[in-house]
């Protein structure tokens, strides 16, 4: 089905900020939920859309190095837990470390002790949401480019998205550079694995990492970054009253919904915050003298993408209130967790990037030779009767005949 999908070209490639609004929207999920099968059923939708639609750039490869962290994350999480404690009671114990005896100041904090086993199925559910959100952000920086992404930004944002998209690229570029780095070495036969390749790695990609910052300072001076247009005084105190007092409007309206008692001013709140920060974001692209060469459209397949992850955050929220104990099992009792039919489902909604984006351009495969080529003994037969002298021609070996023995 994937096959039917249009071929990615300049003019119909996806919005960057509709991949960014999908993987945001599975992230919001992850938020939602400890379920171990609907965390890694997240997982799986994210990996799977990644592998189907993600390009051959160098920010393309980072998706590995997010598995990674999320995995990192995971363990860190069970080695706190492991040795200082949890504060999840549990009747099966693991094992019972020497514990470090506290004075009185630290009434609460336990270094070693019991270690049981609901305490470290917590902390495996609590690390694993975490993990996911993780992933769920790897996924956004393999599928979107960053240079796209910031020509999308308002102008009142762009310094602020120059410096988010140096900081988001320096990852995939440094799994770039360790990749071409530890390729060499197994090259020139030099191992690539354990400690010591590692620090003989980490120098030069310091190095690299150097040497591309002061190269992209350089061309940001060079572009004229930084310069900014002469407004009024009047426009500037406005953008900054409307842009501060929206952001606080935001705040509270945001405070408002997640409170027990605020609910009635907080969706009012909120909008009006919402469209004072809109106001502001407005007035203060008026400052920025920068223009925008073919921008990127927002056609129907971003809003399919877009919406899909919307549609999985809205339904994993409506499941957390219908039925909070399925989406998040408890550690205490020890019991296995049970896969929710209709969050899982609406988690399934995330795959529709996978048949509905465009696929990204593949390099083009070598033509086939007209005539199949002729065989090695075939051709080394011809050279060798090519150079071999013919039978009495000058220089030839007489031919003489073997007598019976």
């Amino acid at each position: 089905m994937s096959a039917l999908a249009p071929r990615a070209t300049r003019s119909t490639a996806l919005h960057a900020g509709a991949w960014w609004l999908w993987a945001l929207g599975l992230a919001t999920a992850a938020s939602r939920t400890t379920n171990p099968l609907l965390l890694g059923l997240l997982i799986g939708v994210a990996g799977y859309v990644v592998a189907a639609r993600r390009t051959d750039a160098p920010w393309a490869r980072s998706y590995g190095a997010f598995l990674k962290l999320g995995l990192l994350v995971i363990g860190i999480r069970l080695v706190f837990a492991f040795f200082l404690g949890s504060p999840i009671p549990g009747t099966h114990v693991l094992v019972t470390l020497p514990e470090v005896p506290l004075p009185e100041w630290a009434r609460g904090v336990r270094i070693g002790g019991r270690v049981t086993a609901e305490a470290m199925l917590f902390a495996f559910y609590d690390g694993l949401k975490l993990g996911t959100l993780l992933i769920c952000v790897g996924a956004a920086n393999a599928l979107a480019s960053p240079a796209r992404l910031l020509k999308s930004l308002p102008g009142a944002l762009y310094e602020a998205g120059v410096a988010v998209v140096v900081a988001m690229t320096f990852a995939p570029n440094l799994v770039a550079d360790v990749q071409r780095l530890r390729a060499a070495r197994r090259l020139r036969g030099r191992p690539d694995r354990g400690f010591k390749a590692l620090l003989q790695v980490g120098l030069p990609v310091l190095e690299g990492a150097l040497e591309r910052s002061v190269s992209l300072a350089a061309a940001m001076d060079a572009r004229g970054y930084g310069r900014t247009a002469q407004v009024p005084p009047a426009v500037r105190h406005t953008t900054t009253a409307l842009t501060l007092g929206g952001l606080l409007g935001v705040c509270a309206g945001t405070y408002g919904l997640l409170a027990d008692t605020g609910a009635a001013y907080g969706l009012p709140v909120l909008l009006a915050g919402l469209a004072a920060a809109l106001g502001g974001l407005w007035l203060g692209g008026r400052r920025s003298v920068r223009s925008r060469y073919r921008p990127d459209r927002w056609g129907v397949r971003a809003w399919l993408v877009s919406g899909s992850g919307v549609a999985v955050a809205a339904l994993m929220i409506w499941a957390n209130s219908a039925d909070p104990a399925a989406l998040h099992p408890p550690a205490v009792p020890l019991t296995a967790p049970v896969l929710p039919l209709w969050p899982a489902a609406g988690v399934l909604v995330g795959l529709l990037p996978a048949f509905v984006a465009p696929l990204p351009p593949r390099a083009e495969q070598p033509v086939e030779p007209a005539e199949p080529l002729e065989p090695l003994e075939k051709a080394a037969g011809r050279v060798r009767a090519r150079k071999s002298p013919a039978p009495g021609a000058p220089g030839a070996k007489p031919h003489t005949k073997e007598s019976p023995q």
